[in-house]
């Protein structure tokens, strides 16, 4: 018996190029057409069934859903500076902060109503995953507080008239 394997020769196989995209398209507008896609279609099934009233509001949403995204389509992100993203980054992390705070005390008022029986500590035993979870979100945001806060503001000099 021969347990000694023989190398075989194999061809690699040959790179193939894809075809390049002739035209890059714009990530917003990539959402827009995408939302589009599975929109139009929705409310072209929904509206027929639904009562008047509704399917009226319906057509109005998606109207108005198109020309915003429409607007959104148009923005050019790169032009957008990082001076002008500073407020949505710490609104974000306010977002963060409020919603770990919420849900701990939410958290709390759950296990005060339906489980009486359980101390602080039983109630840290059975659901520490929770909190966990709760307080990363606010740490989470802290941090991106602290970040932009400590970001170096950039103020353009205002030329001064010397008279």
């Amino acid at each position: 018996m021969d347990f000694e394997g023989k190398a075989t020769t194999t061809t690699a196989p040959s790179n193939t190029e894809f075809a390049q995209s002739v035209t890059a398209r714009k990530p917003l507008e990539l959402l827009r057409d995408t939302e589009a896609l599975l929109r139009r279609p929705a409310v072209a099934k929904l509206v027929p069934i639904l009562p008047p009233k509704l399917s009226n509001r319906m057509q109005e949403a998606s109207t108005v859903a198109e020309t915003s995204l429409q607007e959104l389509a148009e923005i050019d992100l790169e032009k957008i500076s990082d001076w002008e993203l500073q407020p949505v980054r710490l609104r974000v992390g306010l977002c963060f902060v409020g919603f770990g705070a919420l849900m701990i005390l939410v958290l709390l008022l759950y296990l005060n109503t339906l489980h009486p029986e359980l101390s602080t500590v039983g109630q840290i035993h059975q659901y520490w995953y929770q909190y966990v979870w709760f307080v990363c979100f606010g740490i989470a945001g802290m941090f991106m507080i602290g970040r932009e806060t400590m970001r170096p503001t950039i103020k353009l000099k205002k030329p001064r008239n010397f008279k």
